[in-house]
């Protein structure tokens, strides 16, 4: 047959598979990520049905799927946004780092990949996914409650630090130099900077430039602004994901409202290639040799994120209950992940990490909409049969969410 008759058949039926598998996801209200990631380990070496022609286009699709999903995220922010979001934030981001992110980096080392490996499981671990859990809040009905804010603001300050960490990562899976990283490095940070102070101030003269009445030309104009910014940003050794979530920052307005209802169809079907890409690129015989370091990991992750969420709602004033609410939405983890750990093994810097990887992700994002939902009921009972009042108390709940007993 035809090479070409061949690819259209390959990748016409991995679309058909991705939409049945979508659908399925929907009706059972869970991510789809999950069920993508097992169709690319059913597609690739190893797998039920390996594919040919078609694989380098997938790669190709895979790349394309990450930009817009960090363009797609840049654009549910304003710059004034995020430097608000740093102000009154960042203690709650860097426990978010610290508690989330050295597990990852410990296992790890633990198993002798190295550093490098320890900086991407570190970020692996740590990234909690912005996606899923913006589809578990409105799932649960919960997108006006007190304490979904503080769920967002380490969202944000984990998409944004983002921007830091792309940049080292692929300084370290490039091999460069301690000067050449400082320099990739600075100028990672530099555009970052630029980005936001130009956003800031001139935020409505770009939106206006890019601005059209016609959805189609400012589709065009958004889509190739952000494919060459994101070129551009590679081509200086930054990550072209982080590029694409400055551009993404840098739109505002109508302008992103406009771009985010265009874009979200190419962004969902993109990102669905590219977690199968990822999944391509395992072999399903790996897995199983990683799945208990990846359960222990998920375990120990649960709990750090579970526990990052209850100190962040504390320290605004948040009531218990909302507290285990917040610490049980941040567990999922998902396409961010995966975007690091691709990065890793398109490097080939540990046979293991990407299958580790993989069965991490599946284990987190099947469990996050299950911690959203049950970690504060569970919570609830556990403390409740721990404190209970003597016979004859009056249990009562203060405004600030602290428990108090007082005789009846």
């Amino acid at each position: 047959m035809h090479s070409s008759a061949v690819f259209l058949i390959e990748f016409g039926a991995i679309i058909l598979a991705l939409g049945v598998l979508g659908r399925f996801a929907g009706r059972l209200r869970i991510s789809p990520i999950p069920l993508y990631l097992l169709a690319g380990l059913a597609f690739g070496k190893g797998g039920l049905l390996p594919l040919g022609a078609s694989e380098e286009f997938i790669a190709v699709g895979a790349e394309i799927g990450v930009i817009l999903l960090l363009l797609m995220l840049g654009l549910e922010y304003t710059a004034s946004d995020l430097v608000s979001n740093l102000k009154a934030h960042y203690p709650a981001g860097l426990v978010d780092a610290v508690l989330n992110a050295l597990p990852g980096a410990g296992l790890a080392l633990l198993l002798g990949w190295g550093p490098v490996a320890a900086v991407v499981l570190a970020g692996v671990t740590w990234i909690s996914s912005s996606g899923v859990i913006a589809k578990i809040l409105g799932d649960l009905g919960r997108l006006g409650n007190r304490e979904t804010p503080v769920v967002l603001s380490i969202l944000v300050l984990e998409d944004l630090s983002m921007a830091v960490y792309l940049p080292i990562l692929t300084a370290l899976l490039a091999g460069v130099g301690l000067a050449a990283g400082s320099v990739t490095l600075a100028i990672a940070l530099g555009a970052a900077a630029l980005v936001l102070v130009l956003a800031v101030r001139y935020g409505r003269h770009i939106s206006r430039f890019v601005s059209s009445d016609d959805p189609e030309k400012l589709l065009l104009v958004v889509l190739g602004l952000t494919l060459v910014v994101a070129g551009l940003a590679q081509q200086v050794q930054v990550s072209a994901a982080v590029g694409a979530f400055l551009v993404g920052i840098a739109l505002s307005g109508e302008v992103a409202e406009g771009a985010h209802s265009l874009l979200a169809p190419l962004r969902d079907l993109f990102a669905a290639v590219f977690f199968v890409f990822f999944g391509l690129n395992t072999d399903p015989a790996s897995i199983p040799p990683v799945l208990l370091p990846a359960l222990a990991l998920a375990a120990i992750t649960t709990l750090t994120k579970i526990a990052t969420g209850y100190w962040a709602a504390r320290r605004v004033g948040i009531a218990r209950k909302g507290r285990w609410r917040t610490g049980g939405t941040l567990v999922a983890r998902g396409e961010f992940s995966i975007v690091i750990a691709g990065l890793a093994v398109t490097a080939g810097i540990e046979p293991s990490l990407g299958p580790l990887a993989t069965a991490y992700v599946l284990l987190l994002v099947l469990l996050g909409p299950l911690t959203a939902r049950y970690t504060e009921p569970l919570a609830s009972r556990l403390t409740h049969r721990r404190h209970a009042p003597a016979p004859g108390a009056v249990h009562h709940e203060s405004l600030d969410g602290q428990d108090t007993v007082g005789r009846a």
